[in-house]
């Protein structure tokens, strides 16, 4: 899609629990290879060379937000992937999609 990116990350040896201690201490720090600073690298990245190429330093290019969801087993890891690759058939349908 034109307007925004679908992507599937596998985080090795992730957990699901969460650490009890320090939480108000830590809250709203980054935490290496946790989603939200994986997300925030990847825009930053891909912000500054897409800026570079384009010679338009300091224009922002992704929002502010992102959805993030667990996939929790095969069948919906499938049922993602094959969501992902029809999506860009439905560009037409899209608010965003250019009309004349």
């Amino acid at each position: 899609m034109p307007n925004h990116l679908h992507g599937i990350i596998n985080i090795v040896g992730a957990h699901c629990n969460v650490p009890l201690h320090n939480r108000i201490e830590q809250f709203g720090r980054s935490t290496s290879n946790s989603i939200p600073t994986i997300i925030k690298l990847f825009k930053s990245t891909t912000t500054e060379q897409i800026n570079i190429i384009s010679d338009t330093p300091g224009v922002r290019l992704w929002q502010r937000n992102y959805y993030e969801h667990i996939i929790r087993n095969e069948s919906e890891l499938n049922r993602i992937r094959q969501y992902i690759i029809n999506n860009p058939a439905n560009w037409e349908q899209d608010r965003y999609y250019p009309r004349e």
